[in-house]
């Protein structure tokens, strides 16, 4: 492999990339611009490799499969929140891989946050880590001598055009008009697209330097923080009052789960509606926080003596299995919640998550109690990538949609306003279920859908199938909308059919 040649072609191609974001992200909202853009970081990567025959760990090469389909996934769904997902699942993706080029053959947790602060951290170096001799100017690259001309020659040439570009425009007032007219550009336009360009192509040479092992990354070495002398005690006390915290909270709640629901009103005064919508997302909480507390306590004992090392498993054990029964009335919480006041994204997002930290948990038993620590970052992350792609499967907002038409056929009240707040992934199920609606509700969704029409001109950048798809049924239904509401002039006050 050669180094020179393949550092300039990594600063090319960085500037091609650079350009190329520039053209496809500067439109908005990112959409199927992000998507080709990933991609092609993603080619230039995997051909840089391929042509300078870089060797990477085959392992780490399937990553490329996630990241290019959570990118696809932008050209796909108008949910913001799945776009937020997509993109943090995108840069973790970069980030293992990076992991894979030190040939290490299994990472803990500190070795993927490693990986994550490796791949911030050549961000925002880019090109600035090359050394003097990093690119050697050689007799026979006749094409990198070449450049080299050209480009001290423009740097020469550049004050004497100025110079004596401005005597000869104060000599003649024809010549200064034609040179004016020639350089008559918008400075500020021409600023932010250099700009951008610039940010863009110093990320992306950041990244290949890494990625391509141009460089050491800038943690090379593991992450290693000493583990504190905590004897048993120290480690087994604050798990033994903790699982004794969550045994008592369970026993409580087998009152509600499998006693009389009469007996929230009757103890604190609430309806149990109102009793889940409380208790739900701080059941989450709890959740989420004892994972990295089991994880920091497996760490801690992990050179201790069998005997410790056993009870804390134990302890562990018991806190999960506890766990799963607190999991278990959070999510039928959350079924009378949305039972009582309709779905929304943060509630099925959430419950989603509460989902995969079940699997973490299980994984975690199958890992990190059975001695195996090492394997369970993986596993989790995998875990991860399968939960959002189930996510982009389910389409969130088309869901949420159908689930609140269907109780407001069902007499609940209509939430509009959150309705009126969905992506256009939602828009769909509001076309088809006008037909079905009362007639409150119908004049509601009718208004909705009008904020829906087709702009005049679309920009091919943005183009997302879940929008444009919007704007086509709003766009087929318009002839039909006059005639939703009984107090449109036009209308004849009746729902008509919308094939």
């Amino acid at each position: 492999m050669n180094r020179s040649k393949l550092v300039l072609h990594i600063l090319v191609t960085g500037i091609v990339l650079g350009i190329l974001g520039d053209v496809l992200l500067r439109a908005g909202p990112w959409a199927l611009n992000l998507t080709l853009w990933t991609m092609a970081v993603l080619a230039g990567a995997l051909g840089l490799a391929a042509y300078h025959r870089v060797e990477w760990p085959r392992r780490m090469l399937w990553l490329a499969g996630p990241i290019a389909l959570f990118a696809v996934g932008f050209a796909w769904h108008d949910s913001g929140a799945l776009k937020f997902l997509g993109l943090l699942a995108i840069l973790v993706g970069f980030s293992i891989w990076s992991l894979g080029l030190e040939g290490v053959r299994s990472w803990g947790i500190l070795d993927h946050v490693r990986g994550m602060i490796n791949c911030g951290l050549a961000a925002i170096a880019g090109p600035a880590v090359l050394e003097r001799g990093d690119i050697t100017w050689t007799p026979r690259s006749t094409t990198l001598r070449h450049v080299r001309s050209a480009v001290v020659g423009l740097l020469i040439a550049f004050p004497l055009l100025f110079v004596f570009g401005g005597l000869l425009m104060a000599a003649d007032a024809v010549f200064e008009d034609v040179v004016t007219r020639a350089l008559d550009f918008d400075f500020a336009t021409v600023f932010s697209h250099t700009a951008l360009t610039a940010f863009f192509a110093w990320i992306v040479c950041g990244f290949l330097f890494l990625i391509l092992k141009t460089r050491k990354p800038l943690l090379a070495e593991s992450l290693e923080i000493e583990r504190p002398g905590l004897g048993i005690v120290e480690v087994t006390l604050p798990l033994v009052l903790v699982d004794l915290l969550f045994l008592a909270f369970v026993v409580v709640q087998l009152r509600y789960l499998f006693g009389d629901a009469s007996l929230v009103q009757e103890t604190v005064g609430l309806t149990f509606a109102e009793y889940a919508r409380r208790g739900f997302f701080e059941l989450v909480a709890v959740t989420a926080l004892v994972v990295p507390l089991l994880l920091l306590a497996d760490w801690i004992v992990a050179q201790a003596e069998l005997r410790t090392r056993n009870i804390v498993k134990v302890l562990a054990g018991t806190q999960i299995f506890l766990l799963f029964i607190i999991m278990i009335s959070a999510l039928q919480r959350m079924a009378l919640y949305v039972d009582a006041y309709g779905l929304t994204d943060d509630r099925l997002y959430a419950s989603v998550f509460m989902a995969w930290l079940g699997i973490a948990l299980a994984w975690f038993v199958a890992t990190v109690l059975r001695g195996r620590r090492e394997r369970f970052t993986v596993g989790a992350v995998v875990s991860g990538f399968l939960t959002l792609l189930v996510l982009n499967i389910m389409n969130p907002d088309a869901l949420v949609a159908r689930v609140n038409i269907e109780r407001a056929r069902a007499g609940y009240e209509l939430d509009v306003l959150y309705l009126s707040s969905l992506s256009g992934d939602a828009v769909p199920r509001l076309v088809q279920a006008l037909p079905e609606l009362g007639e409150e509700d119908r004049c509601a969704v009718k208004r909705i859908l009008e904020r829906w029409s087709p702009p005049e001109e679309k920009d091919w950048r943005a183009w997302n199938h879940s929008r444009w798809t919007a704007w086509r049924m709003v766009e087929e239904a318009t002839p039909y909308l006059p005639g939703l509401c009984p107090e449109d002039d036009s209308g004849s006050g009746e729902a008509q059919p919308l094939d």
